[in-house]
């Protein structure tokens, strides 16, 4: 099945590249690449040669750099671009026409038979110097399902290592991904790669409903970066396929790396690492509700489906508001190394609900509270003895 096989094109170096914000220097690229390759993401696609001499430049550097994972460009069905690609060094050429009626009638004008014969020529080149090769529709969501398959029927028979379906502007709904590589599954040998923009919220759902249909390849970047809303972010899918399972996804990447390759990008592209973003953001692991707490302290698989210890993370129990329970604050004074029996504990817990029903109040507000019942206890406790030795 391909959700235990499946591998990840890390394209923040290049669908990256179209983020609003995003301008990477030839080192801050190299960085990135370096530390994708740590984390032990399969491949990495680059932005075409043919955009500029930078990108060719940088394109060239990296796939110099001896990396275990493999280097991919990204490239229009054309003969020159390919060409150019080749020159580079990278380890295979992911090929790309437009199919939808929208792009044949207002991007470049060309019909079916054209757009196969074109691929047949680039194709069979790019095999012909040894490298991997992939033909990806552009659109394949608003592209008409016979067209689509005529062309994909072709390539495979021309002999692509993998073919893609690209939802170009986040149309796309789980059930459509899955119906469609699931046809597709049936008409093609090669590899199926799923690209998916996130407009409407869908690209992590989309690209797991894409490799339970049989796709075997997904296209990530990180923080989910790209043009508009960005496509299937790397944590994202991550966390989607640990859910699946844990153990395979353990045995597969470098997770605590994830955390620095999340706040590496987000500082060079000039955005704060989302409160709510997968795994690295800061709520991520944050528990709250008084009864959400107490199970946790007790089976954090409760209320976690995902185990932050993996990712190099630990959970935080927030005790510091008006919904807090005193199993929680039980445990915050057990960290403090106060020794409170329970009876104590649910006076202090009262206290500091109703604190927090007047004012928003802070972690410090809570610890000054136990501090102060526990000094007062021990001031008694310490009274009481003296009592009782002078007696």
């Amino acid at each position: 099945m391909s959700l235990d096989r499946f591998a990840i094109i890390e394209s923040t170096l290049r669908e990256g590249e179209q983020f609003a914000n995003a301008f990477f220097s030839s080192d801050q690229k190299v960085e990135i690449a370096r530390l994708l390759d740590a984390f032990g993401v399969e491949y990495i696609e680059l932005t075409s040669p043919a955009a500029s001499p930078q990108s060719r430049a940088d394109l060239e550097r990296i796939a110099g750099l001896g990396l275990k994972t493999k280097i991919l460009t990204h490239v229009r069905c054309h003969m020159d671009d390919a060409k150019l690609a080749i020159d580079t060094g990278a380890d295979g050429i992911d090929v790309v026409f437009g199919t939808s009626s929208y792009l044949r009638e207002f991007s470049h004008g060309k019909d079916i038979p054209y757009i196969i014969d074109s691929a047949r020529q680039v194709i069979e080149f790019i095999k012909s110097q040894g490298l991997e090769v992939r033909f990806s529709s552009e659109d394949s969501f608003r592209s008409d399902l016979v067209d689509l398959l005529t062309i994909y029927r072709a390539v495979d028979k021309i002999g692509v290592n993998r073919v893609g379906i690209a939802d170009t502007v986040g149309v796309a709904n789980p059930r459509q991904v899955y119906d469609l590589v699931k046809t597709l599954r049936g008409i093609v040998h090669c590899d199926i790669e799923f690209h998916g923009h996130n407009d409407t919220g869908c690209a992590v759902a989309n690209a797991f409903c894409a490799l339970e249909a049989g796709a075997t390849h997904v296209d990530t970047s990180v923080l989910g970066i790209g043009e508009r809303n960005g496509i299937t972010s790397l944590g994202g899918l991550v966390a989607r396929m640990y859910a699946h399972d844990p153990a395979a996804v353990r045995a597969k990447y470098n997770l605590p790396l994830l955390r620095e390759i999340d706040n590496y990008v987000a500082s060079l592209v000039d955005v704060d690492v989302p409160f709510n973003n997968y795994i690295t953001g800061f709520t991520a692991f944050t528990h709250k509700a008084g009864i959400h707490a107490k199970a946790i302290l007790n089976n954090p698989s409760t209320y976690e489906i995902l185990d932050p210890a993996d990712f190099g993370l630990s959970r935080y129990i927030h005790v510091a508001h008006r919904l807090t329970g005193w199993n929680a604050i039980k445990e915050r004074a057990e960290q403090l190394q106060l020794n409170l029996s329970d009876d104590v504990v649910k006076h202090v817990t009262a206290q500091i609900k109703s604190l927090a029903d007047q004012k928003r109040i802070t972690l410090d507000d809570v610890d000054f509270l136990l501090r102060e019942y526990h000094s007062a206890l021990v001031d008694t406790a310490v009274i009481e003895e003296m009592e009782r030795v002078g007696a």
